[in-house]
């Protein structure tokens, strides 16, 4: 039996194994608006496999989008949009799920293939906002300081995208606290220079996230899972670090989270990041073991035997892939083959499976 092809539950969810599609940003909408891109590049990985397909960091306000072209969910033709692709995922047999996101003082930024540049409110692009007046590196604007009522209004935010994405026909929701966007940016101490309750202290800096994490899951019905990716260090002296993390976690779980999705890094951009096959799973074993919750290990995870083994040992409780789903969408059903497990084929594509 294949630990990484065996059922996961979560919730009153059940994902049909555990390779998850990582979310992905696109840089293909308009007005926050998912279109035929997103239908097919989600889609094609829920006909090859997967067991819980995530869409891209989605924007629960018009500035939290990291790029002009970015998603959203704060209004309802997004939601309507999102439906159609949710119920093409979940049609396959797949797990539709979306995360939400506000990217903070790294918004306002052009697509990857256009430069990664700030884009100029002349161009379609505006003021980005954080917790505190710090650029992001040289040559990206100072954010605007959110006033306490707006730093206290955020989690209303996300727990209205999340209903959206209830009523869309998502299945699972997870929380973007990760990769140096808002809430990141919140409980680092690199990043949050605050004085209010939302900064100083250990417990003034994750206040936000654990009030978000409150708030949707109030909104979110019961018997479906909520998430969380977070940054399990900031690979920077005097940053967020694991220590941090397992305690957010712990928090986390008791406010509701079901499952964390341990990434690192996105904070600061000179950052010495030791990249390299799993580097990041020892972050999801740590929390797995050390508090209980789900977790999921992300970060140069490409061959089969190596999902097969960080799932198998109880590294993590499943795996999340990005590039190498963009390189192969049926990566799962030739992973399936090569641990002997029986791979979720789709019936119009059986006559090529032997």
């Amino acid at each position: 039996m294949s630990a990484l092809f065996s059922h996961l539950r979560l919730r009153g969810v059940e994902c049909r194994n555990r390779v998850f599609v990582s979310p992905m940003c696109q840089y293909s909408c308009r007005d926050g608006v998912p279109g035929e891109w997103h239908l097919v590049h989600l889609g094609s990985r829920a006909v090859g496999g997967a067991g819980l397909v995530m869409a891209e960091a989605t924007a629960v306000a018009p500035d939290g989008r990291i790029s002009p072209d970015d998603a959203g969910i704060w209004n309802g033709a997004q939601a309507e949009a999102w439906a159609r692709v949710a119920g093409f995922v979940a049609a396959q047999g797949a797990v539709p799920a979306i995360q939400l996101a506000h990217a903070g003082r790294k918004a306002s930024t052009a697509a990857p293939w256009a430069g990664h540049g700030t884009v100029a409110a002349s161009a379609g692009g505006w003021t980005p906002v954080g917790p505190s007046p710090l650029a992001f590196d040289e040559g990206f604007p100072v954010p605007r300081e959110l006033a306490g009522a707006e730093v206290a209004a955020l989690p209303g935010l996300f727990a209205a995208a999340a209903a959206r994405a209830k009523d869309a026909g998502m299945r699972a929701v997870e929380l973007h606290f990760a990769h140096g966007y808002l809430v990141h940016e919140f409980l680092s101490p690199l990043s949050n220079r605050r004085t209010d309750a939302y900064g100083g202290s250990f417990d003034g800096r994750v206040r936000l996230a654990l009030e978000i994490a409150a708030a949707v899951r109030r909104a979110w019905p019961d018997e479906l899972p909520l998430m969380a990716r977070v940054s399990a260090t900031d690979w920077a002296g005097g940053g967020w670090d694991l220590e941090q993390t397992v305690e957010l976690a712990r928090r986390l779980k008791a406010a509701g989270v079901d499952f964390l999705d341990c990434s690192s890094g996105g904070l600061v951009p000179h950052a010495k990041v030791p990249v390299g096959p799993g580097y990041q799973v020892p972050f999801s074993a740590a929390v797995r073991a050390r508090t209980g919750l789900a977790t999921g290990a992300v970060g140069m995870i490409t061959e089969p035997a190596q999902a097969e083994e960080i799932v198998a040992s109880g590294k993590a409780d499943a795996v999340l892939l990005a590039r190498e789903l963009l390189r192969d969408p049926y990566w799962p059903l030739r992973a399936a083959a090569a641990l002997g497990a029986e791979g979720p084929w789709p019936k119009q594509y059986l006559r090529a499976r032997s």
